[in-house]
């Protein structure tokens, strides 16, 4: 959450900053700010709302180090004076994270006479450093300090009044070091430096990073740290919107060739062999929750392996059981979501397996697990996963597939059958792409309240269906296991209610139809998505999509591409900031 850049280097900082917040626009946020060096002072201009507001308030100064921040609310609201970067005594700073024991540090400041103007941590914190500063004259030695005396997380970038250098650490809390001639970056993602540089490094855990005109220096308990160098391999047009409207959209039109991609890498390597255990955890948060549902269908279907599927928020509060047996896989697109990878902590202190399902390379996951697999997504910009979502599912399909084709659980036919329509996966996908969405948009856009309904794997869809949809057009719109709805929410459905239902499974469709009557009998509207195979009258629906009949690996993923195309087109259809929904960040790195 919040997105982080600073600069310092032979050019003029400001424009470099202001277009690194840019580009970290699609991480969320509320308000921003820059601090930079002016005549041996730092000056900070901050403002409320989009990047374009603070531009228009930026003065036309030179300098050569800023600091910048685009700030997602937490600790206070969203103000001009609790938005970053934050100055206290002789210290400047942003800050991404949570400061857990800020009330007791802000006590402890007040005593020493510090008074505070915001209701931020993060302007505690700045107190903290200065008070420390002014007792070490060191700032190396003040944040050494600083991990025994703070709790939570954060990514800092520091100025010190007069002095001029950027100073850095991070605790599970994302930064990166961006390389130039002569030119150095800090960022809170790659994209903020890809206009100037393909090359950084990861800062690690309490890691110190010092950086002047003339170079950097990485320390670790006082020790000189030598980092490897990066280099951003990917088309760099994925930070771009390629003639697309939205990056949601783009990143929707993508999918055809990502999957191909991802099928072509995990076809041809070793990966885990899911068989091998007798007990698997998935913890992810939002869309990869969804997707760890799907998951959990296809092991327990096909493997006969009991799955388990936690909020990764909850999966520490309650009692859980270890064995042996246990994989605990954590699924994260950015690699960088706190409550997973803290669960993630917890499994293996207990001594289990790990596995990470993470697009991020390099990410604070992907490290820790013990075996990592990548989907390979490329950037995506859209708060609103897609490519990303489709991806982590085809990577579960593609396990399970791989789990009984090696174990000899699939007959050679079976194996050609399914290996077949896996390499078609991105034609159908294609195919999927040409629905025409404009008469469902005009039917539903204008509704505040709709559901959606299915059993199963299609329940799971339905979650996936409902999320991005309230998450990109601010309509209310909620998923239930079909079978649930008369023990309470049929009470919700009158006339012209919109229920969308999914219909997929076939061995339970006949079900899922008797609940779909249900409602269509009390006067509800009716949008059918179904599998094309299974019958249906047509009193039962008011319009229908029909899926291609595919096997039960990939029906999943042809079934969401219609559900992110409704969602995108009534989100457009009524104005919204499809690629920022509001309070929404991409990367949630506090828990």
């Amino acid at each position: 959450m919040c997105g982080i850049i600073g600069y310092i280097g032979k050019n003029n900082a400001l424009p470099i900053v202001l277009n690194g917040l840019k580009n970290l626009e699609y991480r969320g946020y509320d308000s921003s700010g820059i601090a930079y060096l002016k005549e041996n002072k730092y000056e900070i201009i901050k403002s409320v709302g989009k990047i374009k507001a603070l531009e228009e308030i930026l003065p036309n100064d030179v300098s050569n180090m800023a600091i910048g921040h685009t700030r997602w609310a937490t600790h206070g609201r969203a103000s001009t004076i609790n938005a970053h970067p934050h100055h206290v005594g002789k210290i400047t700073l942003v800050h991404n994270g949570i400061i857990e024991n800020y009330q007791e540090i802000k006590t402890f400041l007040e005593e020493k006479g510090y008074v505070f103007q915001s209701e931020t941590d993060t302007e505690i914190v700045t107190g903290l450093i200065d008070y420390y500063y002014n007792l070490d004259n060191d700032l190396v030695k003040t944040l050494n300090r600083l991990k025994d005396e703070v709790r939570g997380s954060y990514a800092l970038v520091i100025m010190i009044d007069g002095i001029n250098k950027l100073y850095a650490i991070r605790s599970k809390s994302p930064l990166i070091v961006g390389l130039n001639e002569n030119e150095y970056y800090l960022a809170s993602d790659v994209p903020a430096i890809l206009d100037y540089t393909k090359k950084y490094f990861l800062l690690d855990e309490n890691e110190i990073c010092v950086l002047d005109e003339d170079g950097y220096s990485v320390l670790k308990d006082n020790l000189e740290v030598s980092k490897e160098i990066k280099e951003f391999t990917e088309d760099i047009g994925s930070v771009y919107k390629d003639g697309y409207e939205h990056f949601m959209l783009k990143e929707i039109h993508e999918q055809p060739r990502v999957v191909d991609n991802l099928i072509s890498i995990i076809l041809n390597r070793d990966t885990i062999d899911l068989s091998k255990y007798k007990n698997i955890q998935i913890v992810a948060c939002g869309s990869a929750y969804h997707t760890g549902l799907v998951g959990k269908n296809l092991i327990e279907k096909y493997l006969g392996i009991k799955t388990d599927v936690y909020v990764a928020s909850e999966y520490r509060y309650g009692k859980i059981f270890y064995d042996e047996d246990t994989l605990f896989i954590a699924i994260s697109q950015s690699g960088e979501t706190a409550d997973t990878l803290a669960s993630l902590m917890l499994a293996k202190s207990h001594g289990i397996k790990t596995l990470g399902i993470i697009n991020t390379v390099g990410s604070s996951i992907a490290r820790e697990v013990d075996e990592v697999l990548y989907i390979n997504a490329g950037i995506e910009m859209a708060v609103a996963t897609t490519k990303a979502y489709v991806l982590q599912v085809l990577m579960f399909s593609l396990l399970v597939y791989k789990s009984l084709r090696d174990n000899k659980k699939l007959s050679e036919e079976e194996c050609n059958v399914i290996l077949n329509e896996l390499k078609n996966l991105g034609t159908y996908l294609e195919e999927g792409m040409n629905y025409d969405f404009s008469l469902l948009t005009e039917k539903l856009s204008n509704h505040e309240n709709i559901f959606f309904i299915g059993r199963q794997i299609d329940y799971a869809l339905c979650m996936e269906g409902s999320l991005k949809l309230k998450e990109i057009s601010y309509i209310h719109s909620e998923a239930y296991a079909a079978g649930e709805l008369k023990h309470g929410t049929i009470s919700l459905i009158s006339d012209n209610t919109p229920v969308i239902g999914i219909v997929t499974d076939k061995e339970i469709s006949e079900k899922t139809i008797s609940n779909i009557k249900e409602v269509k009998s009390r006067g509800a509207y009716v949008l059918l998505i179904v599998d094309e195979s299974i019958n249906v009258s047509n009193d039962i629906y008011d319009d229908i999509i029909k899926i291609k009949s595919v096997n039960e690996f990939i029906m999943p993923i042809l079934t969401v591409l219609p559900l992110q195309l409704l969602a995108y087109n009534i989100a457009y259809s009524r104005g919204c900031d499809i690629d920022k929904p509001r309070n929404l960040a991409k990367s949630v790195t506090v828990e």
